[in-house]
């Protein structure tokens, strides 16, 4: 693609912690699509997962902090800001909001296997490109899935975006490389108090640069889809 915008990739979540998944497939993503820094969206609220276990979004928020630390990923959660609801909305405020930057939307192959389930989820898809990224027991499921069947016309390798000429969605770049087989629910399991060791002031919003404050306000999503 032509340079002159940055180019940034968005990966939402709970980030119920964040871990070092979240940090490795950023950092493979940034490599293999060339971007300039990558957004970690973290969600306010998600009306498809349970509130029960879901720590306050300042915790969620400082452990995602912690774990971009040195990174080239900057932590956010705007959409608390924006107030919206889904992904689709989000997602069309953000490219009007920065309409010098160019955006791609990251998620991993079990969102996609489940992403004809978002709403305007063929909106989302024509807002901008898709990046996903292989996770382990999820393929198979992502390839047969109802999204996959309308989107595999507007495959792209990731070569093909970053040599494309012009900036346009939709755009489906998938990307493979060692899974990485740590999960949030996995370390909450292990570690049901985690939540406690990320206390403190009000973290500041890395894009908005708003002070980050509990309660979190309701209602709001990572894309409130998935």
């Amino acid at each position: 693609m032509k340079r002159g915008y940055p180019v940034t990739g968005l990966l939402g979540g709970s980030f119920n912690p964040a871990h070092a998944a979240h940090r490795r497939i950023s950092l493979f993503a940034m490599l293999a699509l060339g971007l300039d820094e990558v957004w970690w969206l973290v969600s306010p609220g998600n009306p498809l997962k349970p509130q029960a276990g879901m720590a306050p979004l300042a915790a969620r928020f400082r452990s995602a902090r912690a774990m971009a630390k040195t990174a080239p990923i900057r932590v956010t959660a705007i959409e608390r800001e924006l107030g919206t609801r889904y992904t689709a909305d989000t997602l069309k405020a953000l490219n009007r909001l920065f309409p010098r930057r160019r955006f791609i939307w990251m998620m991993g192959a079990d969102n996609l296997a489940q992403f004809h389930l978002w709403k305007n989820w063929r909106q989302i898809a024509k807002e901008m490109p898709i990046a996903v990224i292989a996770r382990p027991g999820y393929d198979d499921d992502a390839l047969a899935s109802p999204a996959m069947a309308w989107l595999r016309r507007y495959r792209l390798s990731a070569a093909g975006l970053r040599n494309r000429g012009e900036w346009s969605a939709p755009a489906l770049i998938e990307l493979r490389f060692d899974p990485d087989p740590r999960s949030a629910t996995e370390i909450r399991r292990a570690d049901p108090d985690w939540a406690s060791r990320f206390t403190g002031p009000p973290p500041r919003d890395g894009v908005t640069h708003s002070l980050i404050r509990d309660p979190a306000v309701h209602g709001s999503a990572k894309g409130a889809d998935a």
